[in-house]
């Protein structure tokens, strides 16, 4: 249901522009208005977060550590540096791992039951599928972002845009050239959605908040491809509208069809969606004390920022000399086995 309410959402989500340009003939609403405040919203809600994010205290080390710390011996115990980095240039490889290449998600492993000898038999195996969807699916779109910024640039630079622009279609299919990105674009997005439809356990925990991004943009992906290879929208009149918004001369070409239109105000949606959604794990991967930080906790003394002045630190020693007795007489360790012993009894 949850998929079905959102598929719905976008449906009506496209309705909106249709009969608005068609009918309402309220074309520079959706050409210039719509877009704008979009681009605004996006901006001040993006810079709000990471903001909000960035002046936000971490006084504890958190970092997720998956390997062997630095050892006193570092011949018997080698340590892995970028699943447990102790400095910061360790964190900082770590990091770009983590951000161009999803290296926690390539490790990731699959837990299956399977019947053994009259028990139960826990097995681990190598997932990568996850892994694969998920970066075609991201360096797709962000191939496509930068493919776009032509509409927005004058003249076009060769770096990265008319690079990315050549790369992208060489293949030579087609005519207009299909671009790599479109088909990887599509097809991560239909294997991240039909992930959350078919395993039960992803369905279960999967809400409108999961659906619905998945949702708009593919419906964003398949509005750009139908106006690419079938539309056949007036690439030069789009390209006078973009460039009046970035220049401020806002003018909207009588030649464009309505299919942009659609297609700009899927785009804006996500854009005015973005900063108060779960697609903030962007910016947030960078902010992630989890991953940022190196994991010294046992090579130095952090203190608290939070802490009371004025409350003075109690030591594991101070700590036992004061309850040593109950301590000993609760059968626990103690590091000076004097401490265990009753004040009347040591006196003797």
């Amino acid at each position: 249901m949850n998929a079905l309410y959102s598929l719905l959402f976008v449906f009506l989500l496209v309705l909106i522009p249709l009969f608005g340009v068609d009918a309402a003939h309220m074309r520079t609403f959706f050409g210039v208005c719509i877009p704008t405040t979009a681009f605004i919203i996006f901006i001040i809600g993006f810079v709000y977060k990471v903001v909000t994010w960035g002046r936000s205290a971490v006084p504890f080390r958190i970092p997720t550590t998956g390997g062997q710390f630095k050892s006193f011996d570092p011949e018997l115990f080698k340590q892995n540096k970028l699943d447990c980095p102790q400095t910061g240039a360790q964190t900082f490889f770590r990091m770009v791992l983590e951000i161009f290449a999803f290296r926690s998600l390539f490790r990731n492993t699959q837990v299956s039951l399977h019947e053994g000898k009259g028990h139960p038999v826990v097995a681990y195996k190598s997932s990568k599928w996850l892994w694969l969807f998920a970066i075609t699916f991201h360096y797709s779109f962000f191939i496509i972002a930068l493919r776009h910024l032509r509409l927005f640039l004058e003249p076009i630079p060769f770096l990265p845009v008319g690079a990315l622009d050549f790369v992208d279609g060489i293949l030579q299919i087609g005519a207009p050239v299909m671009y790599l990105s479109d088909v990887g674009l599509v097809v991560g997005v239909l294997l991240l959605l039909g992930r959350r439809l078919v395993l039960p356990r992803i369905n279960y925990i999967s809400y409108v908040s999961d659906y619905f991004p998945l949702l708009l943009i593919l419906s964003i992906a398949l509005s750009g491809i139908y106006m690419r290879y079938y539309a056949k929208v007036d690439v030069i009149a789009i390209k006078e509208l973009t460039m009046g918004l970035v220049t401020f001369h806002y003018v909207v070409p009588e030649s464009i069809t309505v299919s942009f239109f659609i297609h700009v105000f899927l785009v804006s949606t996500l854009m005015v969606y973005f900063p108060f959604s779960k697609l903030m794990h962007m910016p947030g991967v960078f902010l992630s004390p989890t991953r940022n930080l190196p994991n010294d906790s046992r090579a130095k003394h952090h203190v608290n920022p939070w802490n009371d002045p004025n409350i003075k630190a109690h030591a594991y020693a101070d700590y036992e000399k004061e309850f040593g007795v109950p301590m000993a007489e609760a059968g626990l360790p103690l590091d000076n086995p004097e401490n265990g012993v009753p004040k009347d009894e040591a006196e003797a």
